[in-house]
C-alpha cells in the first residue's frame, strides 16, 4: 500500500482523487481549509490536516506534520480561478488571490514535500492547466489565470533540478465538470482522475519538468 498526498482535497478534483485513491487501498493524507472540509475528508478514510496554501505561515507548518513521511505521490490540486480578459488591468485583490493560492503555495509547498517523494523515489504532480500553455494562448479569457498556470508551469519545471530522485510533472487535468469547469465541461471528475491516475502511474524520470494532459499526452510549444 502506497501514501499519497492530496493537497486542495475538500471538492472538486481534489476530493475525487481521496476517492479514488482511497477505494484502490491507498493511505491518503489529504489537506482542507475548513472544519467541514477536513470531516468530509475523514469520512473517505483519509489523514486529514488543516491547510491554507494561500498562507505562508500555514504552509510552513506542512513539513512538521508530514515529518517522518515518505510519499509515493504528492498531488498539488489547490486552485482559484478568474475570467477576466485583458481590457482592464487586474486588482491588486485578483493578482494576490490568484497569484498566492496558484503560484506561491505551490512554491511553499514544493521545498517541503519534493524531500518526502525523492525519498520514496515517487511523483509529485502539481495540477495545472492547459490555459497556462503560452503557444496556445487563442485569446485573453482568463488572462491572470493563464499567468499563474505558466508560472506554476516554470515552477515545477525549475524546481525537478533539485530533486532528481523525484518526478515532478505539471499536468493538465482537461475541461471538466467542476465549480471551476462548469456543467458544460466534456470531462467528468471522475473521468479525468481515472485519465491522470493511468498517466501517473506510466509516468517515467525522464519525464520530470515535463507539462503534461490528463492523458500523459505532452503539451508541445508551451
Amino acid at each position: 500500500m502506497g501514501t499519497t498526498l492530496v493537497i486542495g482535497a475538500s471538492r472538486g478534483i481534489g476530493l475525487e482523487f481521496v476517492r479514488q485513491y482511497r477505494q484502490a487501498g491507498e493511505r491518503v493524507i489529504a489537506t482542507a481549509r475548513s472544519e467541514q472540509g477536513l470531516r468530509l475528508l475523514e469520512s473517505l478514510g483519509a489523514q486529514a490536516l488543516p491547510l491554507d496554501v494561500a498562507d505562508p505561515a500555514s504552509t510552513g507548518k506542512l513539513g512538521r506534520a508530514l515529518d517522518g513521511e515518505k510519499l509515493d505521490l504528492a498531488l498539488y490540486v489547490a486552485g482559484v480561478y478568474s475570467t477576466a480578459g485583458a481590457v482592464e488591468p487586474p486588482t491588486r485583490q485578483d493578482f494576490d488571490r490568484l497569484m498566492h493560492t496558484n503560484v506561491l503555495g505551490a512554491m511553499q509547498v514544493i521545498p517541503q514535500v519534493a524531500p518526502l517523494v525523492a525519498a520514496a523515489r515517487g511523483r509529485l504532480v502539481c495540477i495545472t492547466s492547459g490555459m497556462g500553455q503560452i503557444a496556445g494562448a487563442s485569446s485573453s479569457f482568463g488572462w491572470l489565470y493563464r499567468v499563474s498556470k505558466a508560472a506554476l508551469n516554470m515552477a515545477v519545471a525549475a524546481a525537478r533540478h533539485d530533486y532528481p530522485a523525484a518526478t515532478l510533472v505539471a499536468m493538465s487535468p482537461g475541461w471538466v465538470q467542476t465549480d471551476m469547469g462548469g456543467p458544460g465541461a466534456p470531462l467528468t471528475a471522475a473521468q479525468s482522475v481515472a485519465a491522470m491516475r493511468k498517466a501517473i502511474t506510466a509516468l517515467t524520470p525522464r519525464q520530470s519538468g515535463a507539462f503534461l494532459d490528463h492523458d500523459g499526452t505532452p503539451f508541445q510549444g508551451w
